[in-house]
């Protein structure tokens, strides 16, 4: 779940390919159909829209049916967790949808704050933003935090959902999850490496304050019954679900994956043998491949 903070670093090479040409951008607050900004293979549109009383930023490319949204982990947004997807992931068959979750990104303001239903509200506002953007079903891929957040809004909404992948992501909170929470509590203890993208995108009080807010708002789960986050509503979820994790995944143990996969039924279990948290970056080409097939 920390995993964004952590790998943050290893998408540096593809957000700043992003920000070159976002770099330009002066994204407003507007209804959706923005007109294309910049381009690779198929135009990116960077814009903003009214949800749920706050102003979400999302960028969007590709111009195919199925629409698939991108939910990015602890501090992070769609440049800065889904460069190998913005820009890799099959135009023709799908419309892609990176989205920035209140208080990250550039979906500021307001500040993030991590009351006890975050997850909830998240899940509310990724599914509102998808329909605000007129998408009558979607499909999800949720890198962890946002593979949480995946999960409940295929809990709470299962006639929206088409299908989901996830990975990097846990349903409850365990005392070694606590510890690789304090362990990232304090960003100056960061390595540069992994500090310096997230400090560019949020500056480095809001990043300070905001990771050390990401850790007291985690650790309140820990004092629920078992750590629950969503492991209650595992079983309501309806689509086909397809649960990555890497083996060498040093900061979301293999048992969050064997749990979930266990509870949602139906659901398909992959392991990467070299993967880590940020597998769908270290092994982009891998991971889309994987992400498409199971998604057509």
């Amino acid at each position: 779940m920390v995993v964004a903070a952590a790998a943050a670093a290893q998408a540096l090479s593809s957000a700043r390919r992003l920000r070159l040409f976002l770099s330009t951008l002066k994204p407003g607050v507007h209804v959706p159909q923005a007109e294309p900004v910049a381009a690779f293979s198929s135009s990116v549109t960077s814009a903003k829209v009214a949800v749920n009383g706050v102003h979400l930023h999302y960028l969007r490319t590709g111009g195919g049916e199925h629409a698939v949204l991108l939910l990015p982990g602890m501090l992070g947004s769609g440049e800065t967790d889904f460069g190998p997807q913005i820009e890799n992931l099959n135009k023709k068959l799908f419309t892609v949808v990176a989205w920035d979750p209140r208080g990250y990104g550039h979906s500021r303001p307001p500040d993030r704050d991590f009351p006890v239903e975050f997850f909830e509200r998240d899940a509310k506002d990724a599914v509102d933003l998808m329909k605000m953007l007129k998408f009558k079903k979607v499909s999800l891929l949720g890198w962890s935090d946002g593979g949480i957040t995946a999960l409940i809004a295929a809990a709470r909404y299962p006639s929206y959902i088409n299908k989901m992948v996830i990975w990097g992501a846990n349903a409850y909170v365990t005392d070694q999850d606590e510890e690789i929470y304090r362990g990232i509590r304090d960003v100056s203890k960061w390595s540069e490496r992994t500090r310096k993208p997230l400090e560019a995108l949020y500056g480095f009080d809001y990043l300070a304050r905001t990771c050390e807010k990401w850790v007291d708002g985690i650790k309140q789960f820990k004092h629920l019954p078992d750590g629950n986050i969503c492991r209650h509503l595992l079983p309501l979820v309806q689509c086909p679900t397809l649960i990555v994790h890497g083996e060498k995944d040093p900061l979301v143990p293999s048992f969050h994956a064997d749990f979930i996969h266990k509870h949602v039924k139906g659901s398909r279990l992959h392991l990467m043998p070299e993967g880590k948290h940020n597998l769908h970056l270290r092994f982009a080409g891998e991971f889309n491949k994987l992400a498409e097939d199971f998604l057509q």
